[in-house]
């Protein structure tokens, strides 16, 4: 399990407590590896689990940290046939149209990003699992299916290597 430090420069509001400073170190690495890893936490730190999980969830509510999420490494698990998949899709359907692709269990994460005129036309971004590229064509090929005349255009950008399964360190 990952827990990310939020990408951003803390303000005055975002001052950290001696706690969840130790929160903090404790969980950057990743979550115990145990059946119960908020009571590993708590023990390690010397408080309640109960405090361990309010104090996550509000660093979560303040954007101390962006997420508590399984970050598997889709190389060991057998999915060589990883890419990040762009498309170029109306602006006012965005949202609506990043639901429905965000929700097929072949895409693992979905967002809208800026366009870069003229270069860089995309603004919806879908990572997509497949054991190899031409099981993710096929993939992407039903993303566009479902974009149907949405689909102004869309590329595959494959993985050649994992950069970072990690969050920010403090």
């Amino acid at each position: 399990m990952d827990v990310s430090v939020a990408d951003k420069e803390f303000s005055d509001e975002y001052i950290l407590d001696d706690i969840e400073r130790k929160i903090i170190y404790a969980t950057q690495a990743g979550l115990p590896l145990v059946t119960r890893p908020y009571d590993a936490i708590a023990e390690q730190l010397g408080i309640p689990m109960k405090e361990v999980v309010s104090r996550l969830r509000t660093m979560l509510q303040r954007g101390v940290i962006r997420r508590i999420a399984a970050v598997p490494n889709h190389y060991v698990l057998g999915y060589k046939g990883n890419g990040m998949t762009v498309w170029d899709v109306p602006d006012e359907k965005i949202t609506e149209l990043g639901q429905q692709v965000g929700k097929l269990d072949f895409v693992s994460h979905c967002y809208h990003r800026p366009r870069i005129l003229p270069d860089w036309p995309y603004n919806l971004f879908a990572m997509v699992h497949a054991h190899n590229r031409e099981d993710a064509m096929l993939l992407v090929m039903q993303i566009a299916a479902l974009l149907g005349d949405n689909d102004h255009g869309h590329d595959v950008l494959f993985s050649q290597r994992i950069l970072k399964k990690t969050g920010v360190r403090l």
